[in-house]
């Protein structure tokens, strides 16, 4: 009898040795060997025929008999020249093979060139992977070229297109005119400041703050009224759409608009008039919002300061600084109050304030790694959080209650099955999760969060903790966000560097005007479904070139570093090995066929740095022993 041949499709899953897994949208996933690809590439959705056991050592392998649909167009990666042919060496080892370039294809391109190749053949069984190039990204010894080629990989781009930039340069001359200011609050004689990095260029809220006559704060959060300069359906808006958001890399952002925009006409830099939305919330001693207003605005900010003097201020009443800023002292110390107030009603709430240590990465003029250190957020930093979190939370409720359609900020709950892991990871510490996995409530997780701190393995906890959550998103249903345990959340205070906030903006001033008709709700239905969509997906995008370029240039500076000792701790343990995790947050992974015993979890050791591969992103450690502390 003739055996029935199961077929199945799914989206091909390759390693760089060649062999691949078919990721089915129901069903495991199965193994196909190197030879049985027939010419699929990683991420190509393929149709596949199920190798008769006998004809194989696993349990379930898969043959590729088609390509459905190819994933990749293109190639980016580092040139080799030769006579009268060349390769293309691929950046991203999952591609398993050098693209050939034939001479009248390579575009002036030398060995050495960081390159971008358009496929013209796909491999099969006659032929292999062929392309031509059609830019060049870099030359030989940029600096740099490491990341642009990364970027590029992305689909991202860093210069915009002629149309985008001349709309945006058009805008960006134009004054404000008294037709502009006529229905707009006038808060130029305010006392209103924005509080940033030191290198920020892109200024999108200020702050103010009064004590009312019954005692109550009166909070002023000021955005940048982007939404006046990028017009709707315009060029420069379909460009902020496509990009989603802006992306920052260690020492260059990919800017969702241009800079004559959003280092310029929208930025709210020191003693330059600019428009605003602002959302003014009065709050009560007990950091309860008890009123608030929304309304079209113009301010003058008095001062650009920098978080670390803030808090040098509210920390250590820095008698320079106090002197220097003295006339905005009093704010600054009343503000301090006012966020601690905000934060400590966040926390009753159940709120989730993870402590995961950032890195900040330094590099040279060559653009090497010369330096990774902690992030400090510092009490400035952490004031500016909670006036943001208040003002987004505020004006997603209004928008809420008039259900007008809106592009709410979402965080559902963990799955029930990562609960389940969760309280079976944090037994090995000891700790007890109370409560049900079906209907876990921020405040059990926020109360662990607050019982380990300071222990040793805190960071090890926060992070699996935060792998335990869900990716918040970006969703027209107003579905609430649990980690920080709000039940109304928005994205309203950085529409220079958001396009969910734009797109709100827009909607809002409609509202406050009453400018809004049945015609633009309906019209507003269907962007904010395509913005939230959209919107969702480059963030992803973003967040994972922004780790890509961090994981390069950490093991990057550990190239430097080999054969020197750490102390560290066990993040994570595999059947290949135990993660290691340096104070620093450079993380590496010490092989299981090097491992003299098991390792726990949060067990602090002792490490050797053995070899650091930038571009496969990975670092290899050897443990020697048990940490003498850290």
């Amino acid at each position: 009898m003739k055996r029935e041949i199961e077929r199945i499709t799914g989206i091909i899953e390759k390693h760089q040795k060649g062999f691949g897994f078919i990721r089915q949208e129901e069903g495991v996933d199965v193994f196909v060997a190197p030879d049985r690809m027939a010419g699929a590439m990683n991420g190509d959705k393929v149709e596949a025929e199920i190798v008769p056991p006998h004809m194989t050592r696993r349990n379930r392998e898969a043959a590729v008999v088609k390509v459905l649909e190819r994933k990749t167009a293109e190639v980016v990666g580092t040139f080799e020249r030769h006579k009268h042919y060349g390769f293309v060496v691929p950046d991203d080892k999952k591609i398993g093979e050098d693209v050939f370039i034939k001479k009248d294809f390579f575009r002036n391109a030398q060995t050495g060139d960081k390159v971008v190749a358009k496929i013209t053949a796909y491999p099969d069984a006659a032929r292999s992977l062929e392309g031509k190039i059609t830019e060049i990204i870099a030359r030989e010894g940029q600096p740099g070229s490491d990341v642009l080629s990364l970027i590029r990989s992305y689909g991202l781009y860093e210069t915009f297109p002629s149309r985008a930039n001349a709309e945006a340069k058009a805008r960006s001359k134009e004054t404000i005119t008294d037709e502009t200011l006529k229905y707009r609050l006038d808060l130029r004689d305010k006392t209103i400041f924005t509080i940033d990095g030191p290198t920020a260029k892109d200024l999108d809220d200020a702050v103010s703050i009064e004590i009312l006559p019954n005692g109550n704060y009166l909070l002023g959060v000021h955005i940048a009224d982007v939404s006046h300069f990028v017009a709707e359906d315009g060029y420069l808006d379909k460009e902020a759409l496509k990009r989603g958001t802006s992306v920052y890399l260690i020492n260059r952002v990919i800017p969702m608009l241009p800079k004559a925009l959003s280092n310029g006409s929208c930025s709210l830099n020191e003693g330059q008039d600019r428009l605003t939305l602002s959302c003014f919330m009065e709050i009560d001693g007990e950091g309860k919002v008890v009123d608030h207003s929304i309304r079209e605005s113009v301010i003058r900010s008095v001062a650009r300061m920098v978080y670390d003097d803030v808090s040098d201020i509210l920390e250590k009443e820095d008698p320079q600084l106090m002197a220097k800023y003295s006339s905005i002292c009093e704010d600054i110390k009343l503000m301090g109050e006012l966020a601690a107030i905000l934060r400590h009603r966040r926390k009753q709430r159940g709120s989730l304030d993870f402590d995961i240590s950032e890195a900040v990465i330094t590099l040279d003029e060559e653009e090497n790694p010369i330096a990774v250190e902690l992030e400090e957020r510092r009490t400035a930093n952490r004031l500016i959080e909670e006036f943001m979190l208040a003002a987004n939370e505020t004006v997603a409720e209004h928008f809420f209650w008039l259900n007008y359609p809106f592009v709410y900020r979402i965080h559902e709950k963990p799955d029930p099955e990562k609960i389940m892991d969760l309280k079976t990871y944090l037994m090995n510490f000891g700790i007890k999760l109370k409560g049900s996995a079906d209907n876990i409530y921020p405040k059990t997780l926020a109360d662990i969060i607050a019982d380990i701190e300071d222990k040793p393995y805190e960071s090890v906890v926060n992070r699996v903790m935060l792998r335990t959550m869900k990716k918040a998103r970006y969703s027209t249903e107003c579905e609430g966000h649990f980690g920080l345990a709000f039940r109304y959340y928005c994205h309203f205070t950085s529409p220079i560097r958001r396009y969910p906030d734009l797109i709100i903006h827009r909607i809002i001033k409609e509202a406050i005007t009453g400018r809004m008709t049945e015609e633009k709700l309906e019209k507003y239905r269907i962007d904010a479904e395509k913005a939230a969509d959209i919107s969702s997906q480059t963030e992803r995008k973003a967040q994972e070139l922004e780790r890509e370029v961090d994981k390069m240039k950490k093991a990057q500076f550990m190239q430097a570093h080999i054969g020197e000792e750490y102390d560290g701790v066990v993040s994570g343990v595999t059947d290949f090995g135990v993660y290691v995790e340096l104070p620093n947050t450079i993380g590496g992974m010490a092989f299981a066929s090097e491992l003299a015993k098991p390792y726990q979890l949060g067990e602090r050791v002792r490490i050797r740095v053995m070899d650091a591969r930038p571009q496969e992103k990975q670092i290899d450690f050897k443990i020697i022993e048990k940490s003498r502390g850290i």
